[in-house]
């Protein structure tokens, strides 16, 4: 199976761990995903400007600023945090987003609230020009569309599908190219049960589930035992993850697996979604803490 690697954790159950991290260098995983068909509508409807949101240490943030370079788009970047605007060089997502060309706009936290409001955009309309705009976390129909494709017929052999979850999008496009008789569960970074709505907007069966015992007490942070689960996984796998996302979905994963949440004979699919750029970031906040840190190379 193409970058598929299988992992026992008991006699009975197989995990595998499907790396959509690889599929490139620095559009990777599920960003990949989800702006691939936003960029080709964008092409098509002639923009040559991005424009999107995030916060200080986002994913999509750095994923769309590289997708800008390499398909020929300006970007524009509305960032949570007006009082990062002249702390650019101490932030390592912001570093490689503004070496990809990405332009900032910085924002107070009061202010991004409103960032989806019609006088919110009109502003930016305003100051900017026209541009193809692109939700908070890259999560729309197209992007839902684009990870629709994570699944392949050759993955249909899997009883369970897991998925760390951010905005929905990705576990949407899992669960419509779920058959009916996998599971899917997801592993939500964020507190809260608004999730639930979001992604039933998108979705097209019910053979899913959301898993909330795995946050670590919400967006963003993390403890001494998961960044250690962390290290050990990786020096074990040969895998890293990353502290927000793929991170606690693995930790949740094994955790069920030991508390025999998995039925006997069971093959898990853990759809692994990159967000390996955020670990430079994390690192710095774990160490000047003086905590326990992600000690691998990545």
């Amino acid at each position: 199976m193409n970058n598929v690697l299988a992992i026992n954790y008991s006699k009975n159950i197989r995990l595998y761990i499907k790396r959509e991290f690889l599929n490139h260098r620095f559009i990777s995983g599920n960003k990949l995903r989800k702006l691939k068909y936003n960029i080709l509508e964008a092409q098509r409807q002639g923009f040559r400007r991005l424009l999107t949101f995030g916060g200080a240490y986002s994913n999509h943030i750095a994923a769309t600023a590289a997708a800008g370079k390499e398909y020929g788009f300006e970007v524009v970047g509305v960032i949570r945090g007006e009082e990062l605007e002249n702390r650019i060089n101490e932030n390592p997502t912001l570093q490689l987003a503004n070496k990809n060309g990405m332009k900032f706009k910085f924002v107070s936290r009061l202010d991004y609230r409103n960032k989806t409001s019609d006088a919110f955009i009109e502003n930016l309309k305003k100051e900017y020009g026209d541009f193809y705009l692109l939700p908070e976390g890259g999560t729309n129909s197209l992007a839902v569309k684009g990870c629709e494709e994570i699944l392949t017929d050759e993955d249909h052999k899997f009883d369970y599908v897991c998925c760390a979850v951010g905005t929905g999008g990705t576990i949407s496009g899992i669960i419509n190219s779920s058959i009916l008789n996998q599971k899917v569960l997801g592993f939500p970074a964020l507190k809260g049960e608004f999730l639930k709505k979001d992604i039933s907007t998108f979705v097209h069966h019910d053979n899913w589930e959301l898993i909330h015992d795995y946050n670590f007490g919400g967006y963003g942070k993390v403890s001494d035992e998961l960044i250690t689960f962390m290290n050990k996984f990786y020096k074990t796998s040969n895998i890293p993850l990353d502290p927000i996302y793929t991170g606690k979905m693995c930790y949740g994963i094994v955790d069920m697996i030991k508390n025999g949440y998995f039925e006997e004979n069971s093959k898990i699919l853990m759809i692994h979604t990159g967000g390996l750029q955020g670990i430079e970031g994390m690192n710095q906040r774990l160490k000047k803490q003086n905590k326990t840190f992600i000690n691998y190379e990545v």
